[in-house]
């Protein structure tokens, strides 16, 4: 086995503590640190405590990875009474490094006032209160750092980082600037401008600043991390994966390697694997709040609800950069479980913390009713205006949140102003053709001919467990899905991506299917079975929701025959509308152009008249949204018998019914039944000219 030679010892001639000391420096200096290390030891074994030495010997265990000596060592240092600024500097920086911000604030202040001329201590102290989230305070300790010396270029990317996270983004734009100027080869600034040019939503001006800092430094772990993040943006998850595969492989213990991971492989819905990755980002740093917030997330999307609020919590009471995500996804999570009263106290706070989230005042728009007399319009209205929100996403959100409040009034001009500009970011924020998507639709019903499903007749896996219930997102599919939950033998599970994710695995769909025999086909109906069967809960049915799944309607014929689906229907310009006045959280990216939406909306009907045709009456029926509303009880009664259950009374409580839902329709599956949603279009019609178009409607 290969040893690593020892270094020699140092002569044992007498030399006084200065001397000694003197030795160990000029060894540190020269790149000698196991000599170094020798000397200090030796000053040490003659004078226990010796601030000199232990400090030298904190930057040496630091400079070998050992961060916990290093503080040790640090603190020790410091207890002497003369301990100089620069010692207190170094402590506070390691803090910072092991997330041990209060401390490292404290020390921070102590070497500014020690030495107020000391720039790397201020550096560190705005670094510091920066990641604590007092960020006044960080940008005055910056600022101060280049008053002293004006070409720093680290300094300028501090401050960079500061005013970006005050929401200043052109200041923070043209530090990043000044201090690539400064260093053309700062590999740190350019990181730091792809993470805030993807705030403002220039993806790929973004993912080329990311990678150009990888080119500089192909070790830099931030750079890898943005890079996934502009990625997972584009919902390009396999991608995002790859960049932190890569991080990984040098940096496996990297919290924000693991915490970007885990988001990806939520994304794909690997949820076991995010889980893993979250809780070793959490390990990895245990006072990092990005790691627990995003733990709080996978959890909540495994149903672990207790568990996630948890989370969120302890995000929440940790200094750190998180905090304002982990209140908001607090708040979410308490509507999601129909915890109404907690969810407005939750958003409450966020708010009192954090008055220009616009994560919150989003978030917290679908949770209420606004009048023409409410103060939160203005509030919203304040934050698009000067000295605002300045991120992309930011405006975005609050755009989609006033379209909201503006419709609640019955103001129709500031509604479509406002959801005019919000789609219109979100739109130019994704890559979607809406002729060849027509094409693909046209392709999936030549596909699956009467001749093709007639060949697979009885291949499949009989289980009668599945129920899927698609559609257009809101088109009254959460709705069904809640009534139909509310009866004691079928269980509800929200919008499941795995018949997508089967799909994907056949590649070149549909085509491809034609060339499935029917083992193969058997082998998806247990594949989807065995990944859905555990969330059952032991009972007769299992209603997956996930809209898209109209695309899949002849493959569940070919893999799960006995197989129930309920396609929902409702008003095409009021889907429309409703689709058109929500920011969706997952990939819905026909919803944001009022003509291509309605294009879309004729190709999908389209393929579900397709449907209507070659699907036996006893396992495809569709309800209509309107119908519901108007006749509660006889609808109700008719889905519970296609299913082939007994009726129960609960079925037409639905709003009473206790459980998770995670779908843009979370708050009106919580009242009862109410019809102000028909024809909800008609008062608006003069803000809908290229949807009625597309749609073939006069208005």
């Amino acid at each position: 086995m290969a040893r690593k030679p020892q270094a020699p010892a140092p002569s044992q001639e007498n030399l006084s503590i200065e001397e000694a000391l003197n030795r160990a420096y000029a060894h540190w200096n020269a790149g000698q640190a196991d000599q170094a290390e020798l000397f200090c030891q030796r000053v040490l074994a003659a004078w226990p405590g010796q601030a000199d030495a232990l400090h030298l010997m904190g930057v040496i265990a630091h400079a070998y990875g050992n961060l916990d000596l290093a503080i040790a060592h640090l603190r020790q240092a410091c207890l002497a009474p003369r301990a100089p600024a620069i010692y207190f500097s170094n402590l506070a920086e390691m803090c910072r490094q092991k997330g041990l911000l209060a401390e490292g604030e404290q020390a921070g202040r102590r070497a500014v006032a020690l030495n107020a001329t000391l720039v790397a201590a201020w550096n560190n102290l705005g670094i510091i209160l920066q990641e604590a989230g007092k960020l006044e305070e960080s940008r005055s300790c910056l600022e101060r750092v280049i008053a002293l010396q004006p070409n720093y270029p680290e300094a300028h990317n501090n401050l960079g980082n500061t005013c970006k996270r005050l929401g200043r983004l052109d200041l923070a734009e043209a530090h990043y600037a000044k201090a690539m100027t400064l260093n053309p080869n700062y590999a740190e600034a350019f990181s730091n401008l792809s993470n805030l040019l993807n705030d403002q939503g220039q993806a790929e001006r973004a993912a080329e600043a990311a990678r150009r800092a990888i080119d500089i430094n192909p070790q830099l772990a931030d750079a890898y991390v943005n890079l996934a993040a502009v990625e997972t943006g584009r919902y390009r998850h396999a991608e995002a994966m790859r960049w932190l595969d890569s991080l990984l492989t040098f940096a496996p213990q990297n919290a924000g390697g693991l915490s970007g991971r885990a988001i990806a492989l939520k994304e794909l819905g690997r949820l076991d694997e995010a889980l893993d990755s979250a809780q070793r980002a959490v390990a990895a740093s245990p006072e990092n709040t990005e790691a627990r917030n995003m733990l709080g997330q996978i959890l909540q999307a495994m149903g672990r609800f207790d568990e996630a609020l948890e989370a969120f919590s302890q995000a929440a009471s940790l200094p750190g950069l998180a905090v304002e995500s982990a209140l908001v996804n607090r708040a979410v999570l308490f509507m999601e479980t129909g915890r109404k009263d907690e969810a407005k106290a939750a958003f409450d706070r966020a708010l009192e913390a954090f008055p220009r989230s616009a994560k919150a005042w989003f978030n917290q728009s679908d949770l209420r009713k606004f009048t023409a007399d409410d103060q939160d319009v203005g509030r919203m209205e304040a934050l698009l205006g000067d000295g605002g929100a300045q991120s992309y996403a930011d405006r975005m959100a609050l755009h989609f949140a006033l379209g909201k409040a503006y419709l609640d009034i019955g103001n129709s001009e500031k509604a479509f102003y406002h959801l005019n500009e919000g789609n219109r970011m979100k739109r130019s924020s994704l890559s979607f053709d809406v002729k060849a998507t027509g094409q693909w639709l046209e392709q999936i019903a030549k596909t699956f001919s009467p001749v093709l499903l007639k060949k697979h007749k009885g291949s499949g896996d009989p289980s009668e467990l599945p129920v899927f219930i698609v559609g257009i997102p809101r088109s009254g599919t959460t709705l069904v899905e809640q009534i139909l939950a509310s009866h004691p033998q079928v269980h509800g599970t929200g919008e499941l991506s795995v018949l997508p994710r089967l799909t994907d695995g056949i590649g070149n769909y549909p085509n491809s299917v034609t060339s499935l025999n029917a083992e193969q086909l058997a082998q998806l109906g247990r594949a989807y079975l065995a990944q859905v069967a555990p969330l059952a809960q032991g009972k007769r049915h299992l209603v997956d929701k996930m809209p898209a799944n109209f695309l899949h309607v002849g493959l569940i014929r070919q893999i799960l025959p006995n197989a129930r689906i309920i396609h929902c229907r409702r008003d095409p310009v009021d889907t429309c509308l409703s689709c058109y006045s929500k920011l969706f959280s997952a990939e819905q990216i026909f919803t944001y152009d009022l003509a291509e939406l309605g294009q879309f909306h004729v190709a999908y009907q389209k393929l579900m008249a397709h449907w209507r045709k070659v699907l036996p009456a006893d396992r495809f029926i569709e309800v209509d949204y309107e119908a519901v509303v108007d006749d509660l009880d006889g609808q109700a009664r008719w889905m519970i018998d296609f299913l082939g259950l007994p009726w129960d009374e609960a079925c037409l409580s639905f709003h009473q019914t206790k459980r998770v839902v995670r779908t843009a329709s979370v708050n009106q599956v919580r009242q009862p039944i109410y019809k102000t949603s028909a024809g909800r279009w008609k008062p608006h019609a003069a803000h809908l000219g290229p949807l009625l178009e597309a749609l073939g409607i006069t208005p």
